[in-house]
């Protein structure tokens, strides 16, 4: 049986989301993102006239397109906004996966014998651009990579489905850099020997693209060729990731206990971003030596940056701490999670701190994440 597989994709989404609650915002360019040194989290389609692009450096994008207004965005309403789209979805498909915070796959093999699958996909679209008001854009092929492809390809608001023997004819003239898996270093590589297009990339033998680019070629190749057997996967949301510490010995040492917490952020936040999770709660947990126990939360913009969370979760270890007392048990938990592509917080990270995670993340994912570390999280003394 020849597989329906959908791909859809909220357009602009925090800008859509912004301009629900201020309808000022309509027509103008639109920038969301933190100060002068942080990084563009979104755009909307009049600044990207101009250049603009996600993650480039506001001071960048305000120089490509003055006229733009920017504003930080509102990450309580933006997860609010994406839980129910996920719910107006998810109650009408047998099969959905949930990509990120603005973005599903939907599964409707089998689904034709019932009711169009396109038509299907459209009114599933309708459904959420009446219960929500956001714009959405979808594609239908039988694979995730040539639906997702095909979503880039029809925003705004498109609707787009391409067919099995549509498929080659429809990915061949695009650039490499549509298909997902393509990143610059990929895509600078392959320039350099010619390869700009998709149907160059797909005629390549594939043990010269495995020389080329490791064990990835293979996937590389059989992407550009429109070939890609990765399931959907059923959405489930998780709920928070946490770490507990009980002492052998009740301790009253507050630079150790302090020392620990900032490790235990910085670990949860290396375990958010691999696993593409962003979080709004930080909760800090102490159990005193005679069992009490007393917890303190504090909701914080959306990140996975450990020098954020660590900041937040000791000042909540000051707050919580009233008692002159031994502590048997600290624990960290990040909650409220918001499964997205974004692996740092775009709304107040500079161009430098998130070079600097991407640079970290790297060496922890070779050589083993114990490999380096903020100082706040070692004890030199052992």
């Amino acid at each position: 049986m020849n597989r329906a597989i959908v791909h859809m994709d909220l357009d602009t989404f925090f800008v859509s989301c912004e301009r629900l609650n201020h309808s000022e915002l309509n027509g103008i360019p639109l920038i969301i993102g933190g100060g002068d040194r942080g990084v563009v989290a979104s755009c909307s389609y009049e600044a990207r006239k101009f250049g603009v692009r996600s993650a480039m450096p506001i001071k960048m994008a305000l120089r490509l397109c003055p006229d733009a207004k920017v504003v930080k965005g509102d990450y309580e309403n933006f997860s609010k906004m994406s839980h129910l789209v996920t719910e107006v979805i998810q109650d009408k498909v047998p099969l959905m996966e949930k990509a990120s915070i603005d973005e599903f796959y939907l599964d409707l093999t089998g689904m034709d014998k019932f009711f169009g699958c396109y038509q299907w996909t459209k009114e599933i679209a309708s459904a959420v651009k009446n219960e929500t008001g956001l714009p959405i854009s979808f594609a239908l092929s039988n694979n995730k990579t040539v639906s997702k492809i095909g979503t880039g390809e029809s925003k705004p608001e498109g609707k787009f489905q391409i067919r099995e023997t549509e498929i080659q004819p429809f990915l061949n003239p695009l650039s490499v850099k549509k298909i997902p898996m393509v990143g610059d270093k990929t895509f600078q590589l392959l320039s350099r020997i010619g390869v700009r297009t998709i149907h160059t990339l797909s005629e390549m033998p594939v043990l010269v693209l495995q020389q080329m680019i490791g064990a990835n070629g293979k996937e590389l190749w059989k992407k550009a060729n429109g070939i890609d057997e990765n399931p959907v996967v059923p959405y489930s949301e998780k709920k928070s990731i946490s770490s507990e510490r009980t002492f052998a010995t009740d301790s009253i040492d507050v630079l150790e206990i302090k020392r620990l917490i900032s490790g235990m952020a910085e670990k949860l936040a290396y375990q958010l971003r691999q696993e593409k999770w962003l979080t709004s709660t930080v909760v800090i947990k102490i159990r005193y030596s005679n069992f009490d126990t007393e917890t303190k939360q504090h909701k914080i913009a959306y990140t996975s940056a450990d020098h954020t969370l660590s900041r937040v979760a000791l000042e909540l270890f000051n707050k919580v701490y009233t008692r002159r007392m031994r502590i048997r048990l600290v624990g960290l938990r990040f909650t409220d999670l918001v499964h997205g592509n974004h692996q740092m917080n775009l709304f107040e990270d500079t161009e430098e701190q998130m070079s600097l995670y991407q640079t970290m993340d790297y060496l922890k994912n070779r050589f083993g994440k114990d490999v380096l570390g903020r100082a706040s999280g070692y004890d030199f003394g052992k």
